[in-house]
């Protein structure tokens, strides 16, 4: 980024993790430390074997201790993670958080008894129990730990397994982690990170992007046997684990944990590519018009439009943005948000050794949640602020739910955040009376939106076909890029033109190494939204309660509850093609105008 850039953006904020520790090697890390061990062992040596004999009143006392020790651990867990976040080529942080994630995992595997007996405790028994207010109040929790009981295994496996994952799934991510921050990309006389090669990718001079494009692909090819290998593993771990717990499919899981029907979920994948060629085939056919030519390649994918000023937006300009857009719609949301800025809870610029991206880091109810972003002073990267800040208001809403239901299932998870972007398109495009640049407007959100939908659900593609292909054996790097291309082909059609180097570019993408098909969950979200988003233009009044009520449920509530107060059903066809509609329908405006 050049120091041009960096002045026009203006300060940006780095995030204080003292609201946690205020070091790795301060006294109330390693007391708490110590105090979730000490904890965790006794909580072992005293229940363990004796689970199903509690009353009700002595097993909500226990899940409350145990919920006390996870939110310890979350602490720390968190606080490592997030210095790691942002010094990945730090040799003594990234062992700061090896060892952290080590003795954390050690120290619950001092806990693993509690959930493997209480699955084992019958329904009937179970249900007696939890007429004593002290257990009722944990049924959500207790009914996501139940349902897994099908693909549980004995307590020496689980153990194992859970013993294991540290120096297995989870030293293979942090493989993957460390592998991308430490790539350098040469542009000209410049060295960047993955970060800002791929912002790249949408700069106004095509020779810029072409040659960013080029560079991409060179150095993840030169590195691809070790991402191969990468995905490979996790691919053939994953298997074994889901053969000895019984999950029909490689999305199986995932779905579990996600409180969704596997229906539900092949639903809204089958709508989404039977839309393909009226989104995402349409779309860049228009595009690659607007751009004068038949095909597009691929680095022009999301290159802005010839009448974009692409003006870099001040952080300060972007923040008031998207207070804004909040406020119109919700004071209360806009208040909680405003604390993220008020306080040092966004860790903003791009930086070597840096992790690229985005995300929002709940840590624990106790404390807050954290922001971190890339911003390079885009359009999208002011929606991208917009999402983000949606995930934290929303885990801040959440927190009451305590340790063990706040989390929000995946397909949940990103409602706020992607109904946050919605306000701030909507307020954007509102405001602007040009037409030219309500039409640049308009194009940049159902490119995000096909980014949201479309390029999830192929991602999603290309992870069953890895992992079923997986089972017959190893698949080469020739391989992966070759069901990369395909995937690419079919979702984003015969507009794209694609060459030989982008056949790695699936490598950059870390959902496959670090979550499973967790992919589907941004499209299942944008849809749910864009239907959520139509009740509210609807509705006269009440709307903002019942939205902020789902917000405050957490994870005590399942889709189908969460929905039914909007007169929502995520199961019914309709559901999947009132969202794709909307997309559709920027389409045909963008179309009629061109």
């Amino acid at each position: 980024m050049s120091k041009d850039v960096r002045a026009k953006l203006g300060e940006l904020p780095r995030w204080d993790l003292s609201d946690l520790y205020v070091g790795a090697e301060c006294e109330t890390l390693s007391g708490d430390l110590d105090d979730a061990r000490m904890r965790a062992r006794t909580l072992n040596e005293q229940y363990a074997g004796m689970v199903a004999d509690l009353s009700g009143e002595a097993l909500g006392a226990l899940i409350g201790e145990y919920e006390e020790v996870q939110e310890i651990l979350g602490r720390l867990t968190s606080y490592a993670y997030l210095s790691y976040c942002t010094a990945m080529e730090n040799t003594e942080i990234a062992r700061f958080f090896q060892n952290l994630s080590e003795a954390a995992n050690d120290i619950s595997s001092d806990l693993l008894f509690l959930t493997l007996e209480l699955n084992r405790i019958e329904d009937s028994l179970l249900e007696e129990k939890k007429k004593v207010r002290a257990l009722a109040h944990y049924s959500p929790w207790l009914r996501d730990v139940r349902a897994y009981r099908p693909h549980q295994l004995s307590d020496e496996l689980e153990r194992l397994l859970h013993e294991k994952r540290i120096s297995g799934r989870s030293a293979w991510m942090r493989l993957f982690d460390e592998s991308v921050a430490a790539l350098r990309f040469s542009l000209g006389d410049k060295e960047l990170t993955s970060a800002e090669v791929l912002d790249l990718l949408s700069d106004p001079e095509e020779s810029r992007r072409h040659a960013a494009a080029k560079s991409i692909g060179q150095v993840f090819g030169d590195n691809i046997r070790t991402f191969s290998l990468i995905i490979n593993t996790l691919a053939k771990d994953k298997e074994t684990e889901d053969k000895w717990r019984h999950f029909e499919r490689p999305i199986s899981e995932r779905n579990l944990s996600n409180q969704v029907e596997d229906e539900v979920v092949d639903a809204l994948v089958q709508a989404v590519q039977k839309a393909y060629p009226r989104l995402s085939h349409r779309y860049y056919a228009l595009k690659a018009r607007w751009l004068g030519s038949e095909k597009l390649n691929y680095w022009d994918r999301n290159a802005p439009l010839p009448e974009d000023d692409d003006r870099i937006i001040p952080w300060g300009e972007a923040v008031d943005l998207v207070l804004t857009s909040y406020r119109a719609f919700s004071p209360n949301l806009a208040d909680i948000g405003q604390r993220f800025f008020d306080n040092a809870w966004i860790d903003a610029p791009v930086a070597p050794g840096k992790a690229p991206g985005a995300f929002a880091h709940p840590t624990v109810p106790s404390a807050h949640p954290y922001l971190l972003l890339n911003y390079q002073g885009k359009t999208r990267d002011v929606m991208t602020l917009a999402h983000e800040l949606g995930h934290g208001v929303h885990q801040v809403l959440a927190s009451p739910q305590g340790a063990l239901m706040s989390d929000t299932p995946l397909t949940l998870a990103e409602t706020a955040s992607v109904f946050g972007e919605q306000l701030t398109f909507r307020a954007l495009l509102g405001s602007e009376s040009t037409p030219t640049r309500r039409r640049v407007m308009l194009a940049g959100k159902v490119e995000d939106m096909l980014n949201t939908v479309v390029r999830q659900v192929a991602f999603c593609d290309f992870e069953r076909r890895v992992h079923d292909e997986r089972r017959s054996g190893e698949l080469t790097p020739e391989r992966l890029g070759d069901i990369w291309l395909s995937v690419q082909g079919d979702s984003l059609g015969p507009a794209l033109h694609f060459e030989e180097e982008y056949r790695h570019y699936w490598a950059y993408i870390p959902h496959f190494i670090h979550s499973p098909f967790y992919v589907y969950a941004y499209a299942f979200g944008d849809c749910l939204v864009n239907a959520l988003y139509a009740v509210y233009q609807e509705a006269d009044e009440g709307f903002e309660p019942k939205y902020l009520a789902m917000l405050r449920a957490g994870g005590t509530l399942r889709h189908k509850e969460l929905l039914a107060p909007f007169g929502l059903d995520a199961s019914k066809p309709e559901f999947w093609s009132r969202g794709l509609d909307i997309i559709s329908g920027f389409v045909d405006q963008l179309e009629a105008e061109f």
